[in-house]
């Protein structure tokens, strides 16, 4: 059913992205336990409005959808505030990794890489969006829904399990942050 107007999800959506490239850029001038906190609970408002998207994608796309707008220097900036913010916290064992099949021995992964690959992603929708008509908008997000399903929904709950440790760690007594 086609509409001449977004849903409250999909607004909810955009609100979201906003949200969470607003903690994301300022993860540097925050206290490890208060970025942590608000990770743990935007990461699964946003899994949640993101599943629950219908594609509204009638034939194919007019439009290019693979604009990038976070340029690598930014996303290494973003990455580098949260690894630094969480300092030897920024690296986990990671069990769904596709070498792991492979592998007796763990992998390694981080928490900064993670959710500076959920922001590049974010970043792009919202700039997307920002400057769209409705047709337009609709194809991203059937884009970012899409792309939820091969690549960052899984990056997502990834680092939902490290950050939930995080969570309950007590950075009172750490004299580095």
């Amino acid at each position: 059913m086609a509409t001449n107007r977004l849903s409250n999800n999909q607004l909810s959506v955009i609100a979201l992205a906003n949200e969470y490239c607003q903690v994301i850029e300022l993860a540097a001038s925050v206290e490890p336990k208060q970025f942590i906190d608000r990770m743990v609970r935007l990461l699964p408002r946003i899994y949640i409005s993101v599943t629950d998207l219908s594609s509204e994608q009638l034939s194919e796309p007019e439009y290019a959808l693979d604009a990038i707008h976070l340029d690598e220097a930014y996303y290494n900036q973003v990455r580098g505030n949260i690894a630094t913010l969480l300092g030897e916290d920024d690296t986990y064992l990671e069990t769904f990794h596709e070498d792991m099949k492979y592998s007796d021995s763990p992998i390694a992964a981080s928490v900064s890489e993670g959710l500076a690959d959920i922001f590049q992603v974010m970043y792009d929708f919202v700039e997307d969006v920002k400057n769209s008509d409705l047709e337009q908008q609709l194809e991203y997000f059937d884009q970012l829904r899409e792309d939820f399903s091969t690549f960052w929904g899984q990056t997502l709950c990834n680092v939902m399990r490290p950050l939930n440790e995080l969570s309950n760690k007590d950075y009172s007594d750490e004299d580095e942050f």
